[in-house]
């Protein structure tokens, strides 16, 4: 066997062990490909993806600039560079690389996805719904990207389309525990909450670790008490308005309706804590929750 099939198997081997999510292991046979290979740009990028699945953001911005410095239009380096800095929420950063790599692969559509995602943060839901386009575009059959197209159409108010779209995502997908919860989200905006409920239930099935998803399905059951989607109407008509006209409401309801202000506000404290306790109760009984 030639040095170059050595390095080959050692690169399968590493990537079998990422699919068994053997990271440490991984990491041991990439740091031993590194010292065989210390100028390959894919070795410090695939070194970089494993700090990336194992949480370490600071070695995986090391490793993957390693990867860049050698070759500025390395696939994985900018691929794990991109994903660092949208994990870590450094939002700045990652949309001046995800511009820098869509210029060097455009048609690589998760860096439309993600760039949606973070129009979605910023509140510019007209920007998302142009991003997730663009990645329909290249992979129209993406389940993942319709259920967050479907979530965006919901944001714009759109209902009968985000219901269309849901569908369709709920055709192709195939058991993913991301799918069902950009659908949770898109159904409790348009005030599906019982389907809503049913796709979190589906989402915590997939990902029972997922503490994010946890706690929206509590969230979710909170929902499911009449009462406190009442006190939540509100809250939600504000969410639909835009900046000036929240302004000149709370302005006209302070000067107007102060004390029934004082009111609400007490009646929604009491409220969101008495169906937090309920919720507690129904899933974990009157012991402390447990922590993961």
């Amino acid at each position: 066997m030639n040095e170059s099939q050595t390095i080959n198997l050692r690169f399968d081997r590493i990537h079998q062990l990422l699919s068994w999510n053997r990271l440490k292991e991984a990491a041991d046979e990439a740091l031993q490909l590194l010292r065989e290979e210390p100028e390959d740009p894919d070795a410090y990028a695939l070194m970089g993806r494993i700090a990336l699945r194992m949480e370490q953001y600071d070695q995986a911005l090391h490793w993957s600039g390693e990867a860049l410095q050698r070759d500025p239009e390395n696939y994985l380096g900018w691929f794990v560079r991109v994903n660092t800095y949208y994990e870590t929420e450094n939002m700045k950063d990652a949309s001046a690389s995800l511009y820098e790599a869509l210029r060097i692969f455009p048609y690589e559509s998760h860096y439309y996805f993600l760039l949606a995602n973070i129009a979605n943060r910023k509140g510019r839901f007209t920007e998302a719904k142009e991003h997730l386009e663009q990645a329909l575009e290249l992979m129209p059959e993406n389940a993942l990207y319709l259920a967050n197209l479907s979530y965006v159409e919901a944001l714009l108010n759109q209902n009968a389309v985000s219901r269309q779209l849901a569908a369709e995502a709920l055709r192709l997908a195939v058991e993913e525990h991301l799918v069902y919860l950009y659908l949770a989200w898109a159904a409790d905006r348009r005030n599906d909450h019982e389907l809503g409920l049913e796709m979190m239930k589906n989402a915590i099935r997939l990902d029972p670790d997922n503490k994010q998803i946890r706690d929206e399905y509590l969230e979710g059951l909170q929902k499911s008490y009449l009462f406190y989607r009442i006190v939540l109407w509100p809250g939600n008509k504000l969410k639909q308005m835009k900046p000036w006209q929240v302004f000149v409401t709370w302005l006209v309801l302070a000067i107007v309706f102060r004390p029934f202000i004082i009111l609400f506000l007490i009646v929604y404290v009491i409220t969101h804590w008495t169906t937090k306790l309920l919720v507690h109760v129904k899933v974990f009984g009157w012991q402390r929750r447990p922590k993961r």
